[in-house]
């Protein structure tokens, strides 16, 4: 094209050239489609952690030249101390981690390993380049911190705060009793009561009932660490609820009194509940099933093969549990299914027949096609009513592994209590995975999942205890028995002794003449504390029966007194509970600072006394190992989507296009 006009100057000829030529060359570019490798490189800044325990027991136990206020000012200097080359986020802890410094100090309970575990699970991936903690090493709850403190890939710096002599302090350790005993027999309460800087002192230590002193004891103090387990027999001689108060007498220059006294509760009661569990072949369930019944001692628990049933009376027991029924179950159980008024549960699983299943109740029906087994999570319902589980409970069970449920199509009738639905994966369905109802008076419970083992042991490796599991089956186990006892109206608190700031629970139940649950009228009740305030509440319907959230209530005694009318009848109720002050800060006065050296050792850090915190920032600008780390970050992407090069293929041909039309060639 410009090789032939003779009347532009060639300088010009060739830049119009250039100009065309550069367009149509990124043009035929583009048609081959190439690739693009684009590299940005992002920086990221070495993370510190500052966790400072805020807890009661740093403020109460320290030494004399310790201040708290001053203290925490100069932790939060270090932010400023280490400059703009590090990102620093503080936090403080007690029971629970939560953001920011504090200088309150009124943090009731002590978990170090629940808040190394939180930040570990929060900052997994980043640049973390240090831990800084500021804690005692007291702990009161969780588990041993050293364990958790191994997960974290970096250096933990401590800060030694408190004193790591004991002051002087008589207290009650802890109380080991079991809550139920059986009317005319003796039992035993465990009482570890301890002694701090009191060598030479005599314990006095009473025990009392009601107001009326059932035994004493005294210990002679022989070292200024004294612990001694000491064990005591009393003896239930009626029936009911019954309240014991254990004290030990304060001595002079006692650092608290507090922690002097214990509250407990002991029911009274004229037999166990019998429970029968019949099954076909064992199977790891059944054991960790009769653990978790047997942990409430109002509950006796035989497990049985079918083969073995005609040999047992079975009008003895309260509840009677199938587990995995096959078609051989049904037929030596049918009468009883199908004619008696004794609850039954029934635990499906792969050997469980499902057709018999189907006919022998009507709670749910199971539609399948094959003998096939998936997983499924349990999903907490939170409309269900029927009886209450604790959030903590709820929470820990939705954690849990899958249990293995028949492959189906599941449906119930809209009045069916569900309360665990089933989650596949992360899709939530309407199938249910622990459901209850009642048929005819009769209460039906229904578990359609089996590999509870799996439960008890994820619950153990995680939280160190089977409560969860011993708290599900003993609800449970209490709802589907609770027509067995034949009581019409039944007021009682989820337990007997409540922790301060802890929401005091009730549940209700009213039954009319046919044993069935009803909750028609209204239910009140009153709750009175030794100092004589009243607090009247009205439960609330929910499903068949009442419940009531009373809130939280302040530290001391209670009485309740519960009344309703059912036609032309008056049903009460009375009862008492404890709501008793937090101690756990204050039964422990010495400081463990082994804990921390060993923390500190284990992960390449340094224990700091308090006066040499302004170490810290020297200390973490020397490590070689805490710097800032530079991602490097590809990518591929097609040049057509590459969009400044439209642009200039449009600048070149348009500008070309503008001098040609100037010089008058087009």
């Amino acid at each position: 094209m410009y090789r032939q006009p003779q009347n532009l100057p060639d300088k010009f000829r060739y830049l119009l050239a250039a100009f065309r030529a550069l367009g149509v060359f990124l043009i035929a570019l583009l048609l081959v489609s190439p690739m693009v490798k684009s590299t940005n490189y992002q920086p990221q800044k070495p993370l510190i952690l500052i966790a400072q325990d805020n807890s009661q027991s740093v403020n109460t136990f320290h030494p004399r030249d310790f201040d708290a206020d001053k203290f925490v000012d100069e932790l939060a200097k270090l932010k400023h101390q280490l400059g703009n080359g590090y990102e620093v986020q503080e936090f403080n802890f007690g029971h629970d981690l939560n953001s920011g410094l504090s200088k309150s100090f009124n943090a009731k309970q002590t978990n170090i390993a629940a808040a190394l575990r939180q930040l570990n699970d929060r900052f997994v991936n980043q640049n973390i380049g240090a831990l800084i903690l500021a804690t005692d090493g007291s702990y009161n709850q969780g588990a041993d911190p050293q364990y958790e403190a191994r997960n974290f890939k970096t250096g933990i710096y401590t800060i030694a705060l408190g004193d790591t002599n004991a002051k002087r302090d008589l207290l009650i350790g802890n109380v080991n009793y079991n809550k139920t005993a059986f009317l005319g027999n003796d039992f035993e309460i465990e009482v570890l009561t301890q002694a701090y800087q009191s060598k030479g002192e005599t314990m006095h230590l009473s025990v009392t009932e009601d107001g009326r002193q059932v035994n004493a004891q005294i210990i002679p103090v022989g070292n200024d660490a004294f612990k001694k387990n000491l064990t005591i027999k009393l003896n239930a001689d009626k029936k009911g609820v019954h309240k014991f108060n254990i004290s030990i007498t304060p001595v002079k220059n006692e650092l608290s009194t507090q922690n002097n006294t214990e509250t407990i509760y002991v029911e009274v009661l004229d037999s166990k509940q019998k429970i029968l569990l019949v099954y076909d072949a064992a199977h790891p369930d059944i054991s960790v099933i009769k653990q978790a019944i047997e942990a409430n001692k109002n509950y006796e628990l035989k497990t049985s093969f079918t083969a073995d049933i005609g040999s047992l009376k079975l009008s003895d027991y309260s509840l009677i549990m199938l587990h995995q029924p096959t078609a051989g179950s049904f037929v030596a159980l049918k009468d009883i299914i199908a004619k008696t008024k004794t609850p039954v549960w029934y635990l499906l699983g792969d050997q469980a027949d499902i057709s018999n299943f189907n006919t022998a109740q009507k709670l749910t029906n199971i539609s399948t096609t094959r003998a096939d087994m998936q997983e499924v999570f349990a999903q907490p319902v939170p409309e269900f009513t029927s009886f209450v589980l604790s959030d903590s409970t709820m929470q820990k069970l939705a954690k849990m592994p899958p249990l293995l449920a028949p492959f189906g199509t599941y449906t119930l009738p809209a009045t069916t209590g569900v309360l665990f639905k089933q989650r596949i994966g992360t899709v939530a369905t309407n199938y249910p995975l622990l459901l209850f109802g009642d048929e005819g008076g009769r209460r039906i419970g229904v578990l359609t999942g089996e590999g509870l083992w799996r439960w008890q042991l994820a619950e153990y490796a995680q939280y160190g205890s089977h409560h969860a599991m011993e708290e599900l089956f003993s609800q449970s186990v209490q709802y589907l028995t609770a027509n067995a006892n034949r009581q019409r109206f039944r007021v009682y608190p989820s337990k007997n002794v409540f922790d301060e700031g802890e929401n005091v629970l009730f549940n209700t139940e009213l039954y009319n003449d046919a044993l069935e649950l009803v909750n028609t009228p209204d239910v009140k009740i009153e709750l009175k504390n030794t100092a004589g305030k009243n607090y009247s509440f009205l439960a609330t319907r929910t499903g068949q029966s009442y419940q009531l959230d009373a809130g939280i209530l302040p530290v001391g005694e209670y009485t309740y007194t519960a009344s309703t009318t059912l036609g032309n009848r008056l049903f009460n109720a009375a009862g008492q509970l404890t709501v008793k002050p937090l101690n756990l800060e204050i039964s422990q006065s010495a400081a463990n600072h082994q804990l921390l050296r060993n923390i500190a050792v284990q992960s390449g850090g340094k224990m700091l006394p308090p006066s040499q915190m302004n170490q810290l920032a020297d200390l973490i600008r020397k490590n070689e190992n805490i710097k800032t780390l530079v991602y490097e970050d590809r990518h591929y992407n097609d040049m057509i989507d590459v969009k400044w090069i439209f642009g200039l293929i449009v600048v070149l041909l348009g500008l070309e296009w503008f001098l040609r039309k100037r010089e008058g060639e087009v």
